[in-house]
């Protein structure tokens, strides 16, 4: 089994802006490159920050209203977010939250949920920037067809891994929600079938009607 990896996922050749770009070539790399956002790196090529387009709507939010129509903006470039913000340094979210390559789907995901970021900057062992992996690039794994997972499940998890045939535990795949039903000769397999099953790419869900021979876990025979 071999689990799809940020490094298989990521956006490589990475759109990037250095802390001394100014505003409107931000805002011009993110139009011209049709992106939301994009890296801030350092000399050595190593990200110190995110900058998007909703930092740079920040600023312009902060600015005055030139009809006078708006109470209570502030005045021209007080604070982060005034037109004293000229340059990405002074607009990006710091510091930057990011990936390495070998990282699982999983990890990439628990990471970004955990601060509620839409991307990470991709980086090797020295810091230095390799690519970029969004939400969407993560999502990507369940866009797996349906024969895909059948055969990595009958194949790499049943077959080689728990030696296990058609005969024991029957498979069937829809729309990644996958179901097993058969008889197996422990009851402790059954969590083991489920965890492998479970963690193979483009899975939503397992359901398991599987009959155990005996139980190993201390608990009495039937069914699981």
């Amino acid at each position: 089994m071999r689990h799809r990896t940020v490094e298989d996922l990521m956006t490589r050749g990475v759109v990037r802006v250095r802390r001394d770009t100014p505003f409107k070539q931000v805002a011009r790399v993110l139009a011209d490159n049709e992106v939301t956002a994009v890296p801030v790196v350092d000399e050595l090529d190593r990200p110190v920050g995110v900058v998007s387009e909703a930092d740079l709507l920040r600023t312009v939010a902060g600015r005055p209203d030139p009809a006078g129509l708006l109470p209570g903006t502030r005045a021209e470039g007080a604070g982060h977010g005034g037109s004293a913000a000229g340059t990405a340094e002074d607009l990006m979210t710091a510091p930057a939250v990011c990936a390495r390559p070998e990282w699982t789907v999983v990890e990439a995901a628990r990471l970004m949920d955990a601060h509620r970021v839409k991307r990470l900057p991709v980086v090797d062992e020295g810091g230095t920037l390799v690519g970029i992996v969004s939400r969407g690039d993560l999502l990507r794994v369940f866009l797996r067809r349906d024969e895909a997972i059948f055969e990595e499940i009958t194949q790499d998890v049943l077959a080689r891994t728990l030696a296990l045939t058609p005969a024991d535990v029957t498979v069937a795949v829809s729309d990644g929600r996958v179901s097993l039903k058969g008889t197996v000769r422990a009851r402790s397999l059954i969590a083991v079938i489920e965890q492998l099953c479970g963690g193979v790419d483009g899975v939503v869900s397992v359901n398991t009607d599987i009959i155990y021979r005996s139980d190993d876990t201390g608990g009495h025979t039937g069914h699981a």
